[in-house]
């Protein structure tokens, strides 16, 4: 039993959930899930768009909702949490950094694609300027060698990250492949070590333990699994699995599995499961927020969204291309209509 041992939770569903409901969150969701988290115990809930602050557009998905205004009742609603941002450069900024912050968000995540951290270092400056606690986000980690990821990690901790995560985006990572890139961060960095998984070939469980194993002590999870593609780590199912292990977390497990089923489970459209589509954003290595995306795109072409998603994997699109699983799509109507006059 590893008694002594506490992981520090940070619930997604209110960000990264945001893209499995196309964005629709209304003031009154967010505030009531954000007051249920803090009464149970978790210390961190991320709120923003599915994409980040700024990420309401008509590529990345119009909220229903203003950002802020989702922000703002989420510092309203809790006592002991801290509401955290994710911010992607290029499409959130730095004013929307001073205005989430001015609303009460005390924690930054600074997300870039994980070979170019070199876009961050304003962004984690004004955050710690701001007095907010700043994070170091590396997208699609899969796509880079341990070595490289460990570059990265170094830039973003040399910025003044406080923690530096590793994120599987796609969730394409094996669990060897997650040990091997957090134990080498853990090793050659003196910050903490977030992990943030996707369920997208079943291994986001398999995943984080194997980060915890090598030293990880920040874990992402999304309540009733409620996150892009197949979701994330499912929250209460880690706070009772750590707790099976002796992990301390912090966090009540009735109450986290009450607010699974009577807040978040009415939110969600579909039950999250591992479909075609979402297994095939793992197995292609592919951003899990293309999903709806490829989808769309795919009704809109008459061409199978999982070829889409292949094709997508082979020319290595990452976020912020969105608008190449359109032409991408386009692309596959005209090569099988060409088939058909031949």
């Amino acid at each position: 039993m590893q008694t002594d041992k506490k992981i520090i939770i940070t619930e997604v569903a209110l960000r990264d959930g945001s893209h499995a409901i196309r964005h629709q969150y209304t003031v009154d969701q967010v505030a009531a899930v954000a007051g249920a988290l803090d009464q149970a115990g978790v210390p961190y809930i991320e709120v923003s768009h599915g994409d980040g602050l700024g990420g309401s557009s008509l590529q990345y998905g119009l909220s229903k909702t203003n950002e802020m205004e989702l922000i703002e009742a989420a510092v309203s609603a809790v006592d002991q949490a801290k509401i955290a941002v994710l911010l992607i450069p290029g499409i959130g900024t730095v004013r929307d950094l001073n205005e989430a912050a001015a609303l009460g968000a005390k924690m930054a995540r600074v997300a870039t694609h994980v070979t170019e951290a070199d876009v961050a270092p304003q962004h984690i400056a004004r955050a710690k300027e701001l007095g907010m606690e700043t994070v170091g986000f590396l997208m699609m980690s899969h796509m880079a060698s341990p070595e490289k990821l460990t570059e990265q990690a170094k830039l973003m901790e040399g910025y003044g990250a406080d923690t530096v995560y590793i994120v599987d985006s796609a969730g394409a990572l094996l669990p060897h492949e997650t040990a091997e890139r957090i134990r080498r961060l853990k090793n050659e960095l003196s910050v903490n070590i977030g992990f943030h998984a996707h369920n997208n070939l079943s291994l986001a469980m398999a995943n984080t333990l194997a980060a915890i194993q090598e030293g990880a002590d920040r874990i992402d999870g999304s309540i009733r699994c409620l996150g892009a593609g197949a979701g994330n780590t499912q929250t209460e199912v880690l706070v009772a699995v750590l707790d099976r292990m002796g992990i301390q977390t912090g966090v009540d497990l009735y109450k986290m599995m009450d607010i699974a089923e009577d807040l978040v489970a009415p939110i969600l459209e579909k039950p999250q499961e591992i479909t075609k589509g979402s297994l095939v954003l793992g197995y292609a290595g592919v951003y899990s927020s293309f999903l709806l995306h490829a989808q769309r795109a795919a009704q809109q072409f008459g061409v199978d969204s999982r070829d889409i998603l292949i094709e997508l994997g082979k020319q290595k699109v990452v976020g912020g291309q969105e608008d190449m699983i359109f032409d991408v799509a386009a692309d596959l109507a005209k090569q099988s209509a060409n088939l058909v006059t031949k």
